[in-house]
């Protein structure tokens, strides 16, 4: 994996494995399009804490949301929030254990948290984040006033982020290389399996389009954003 731009601060420059940064914008995003759950550190008056969360996403922010109880998204809104995606595509055994590692894609964020309060932006956002998991917000019924009230969004703006990206085998001591241990990788694979309706599901609704195009399809590289 190259490095096609620089970092867009310094608050993002890789400096341990600087050789598996990633900062071309489109590589990035294509690594949070893949990920499913994001963990969000923020600074709170009981101190620091990282929560995983949903997340979807547009051209230029990062979407959260919870309950507008949330004492997390209530500390975020207007100060800098850390959030991180990670996919772990694999386990990379090494002749030491020393030199075990994983194959991953990551992704780190950094930026001011927003608020939303415009009702058609929030919307559009809660939009995105439903439909990054599984594109069903127009196959379900419509939030309602009271469920959006309860709701809060905040955006985070897809400025400042960089990936790492480590991939291939262990990379072992030259002496261990014709020694007796055995060296390699072993691939981690997720995919859904069949839709299980709910026990109370009255007869006769069949599984939306959208969650039954989900069956046997790989997790992550999946891609529902709209």
């Amino acid at each position: 994996m190259t490095i096609d731009d620089g970092p867009a601060s310094d608050r993002v420059r890789l400096r341990r494995g600087a050789n598996n940064g990633v900062y071309e914008r489109q590589a990035v995003l294509d690594v949070l399009d893949a990920g499913l759950i994001a963990h969000v550190g923020v600074a709170t008056d009981d101190g620091p804490i990282v929560i995983p969360m949903a997340y979807g996403r547009s051209d230029d922010s990062l979407y959260l949301h919870g309950s507008v109880a949330n004492a997390a998204l209530r500390a975020a809104d207007g100060t800098d929030v850390c959030v991180t995606v990670t996919v772990i595509d694999g386990l990379i055994i090494g002749r030491s254990p020393f030199h075990n590692s994983m194959q991953y894609r990551s992704v780190v964020v950094r930026g001011r948290a927003r608020r939303l309060q415009d009702d058609a932006e929030r919307v559009d956002a809660l939009r995105r984040v439903s439909n990054h998991v599984v594109a069903t917000w127009d196959q379900a019924r419509p939030p309602t006033a009271d469920e959006l009230r309860r709701t809060m969004v905040i955006a985070v703006p897809l400025l400042e982020m960089s990936a790492k990206v480590r991939t291939g085998g262990p990379v072992d001591e030259p002496e261990d290389l014709d020694g007796r241990h055995w060296g390699g990788s072993v691939p981690i694979t997720s995919t859904f399996g069949d839709a299980v309706p709910s026990p109370d599901l009255r007869p006769g609704v069949g599984v939306p389009s959208s969650v039954a195009a989900l069956d046997g399809t790989a997790v992550h590289g999946l891609t529902t954003r709209p």
